[in-house]
């Protein structure tokens, strides 16, 4: 495509945790996610906010010393620097956005 601020889905990145890249700007990226269930991931924090809306599945978030469990059509907020983890229950497909991008400068590295 001839529009540098559009990526197709032939054109998008994968990244090391599977995470499908979208568009990118100078302060916040787009990103597919999918996965199947499994246990809770160990606790992390990154560099970057993440906002998430869950297309489809369940999936829950530990953040902040509490547990929330998520469904389709729920969205949440990880603080950039917060310690959390995830368990997927259900498959899922999620949307997230972080900022800044998550993709640049080995922020998105598996922990």
């Amino acid at each position: 495509m001839d529009i540098p601020q559009i990526t197709t889905g032939s054109d998008a990145g994968q990244g090391a945790m599977g995470q499908i890249y979208l568009a990118t700007g100078k302060h916040v990226a787009l990103r597919r996610w999918e996965e199947s269930p499994g246990g809770f991931s160990k606790p992390t924090t990154r560099e970057y906010e993440v906002v998430g809306y869950l297309l489809q599945g369940i999936l829950e978030l530990e953040l902040d010393g509490g547990t929330g469990k998520l469904e389709e059509g729920d969205s949440w907020l990880v603080p950039a620097g917060a310690i959390h983890r995830y368990r997927v229950i259900e498959p899922i497909v999620a949307i997230e956005a972080t900022s800044p991008p998550a993709r640049f400068g080995d922020r998105d590295q598996p922990a």
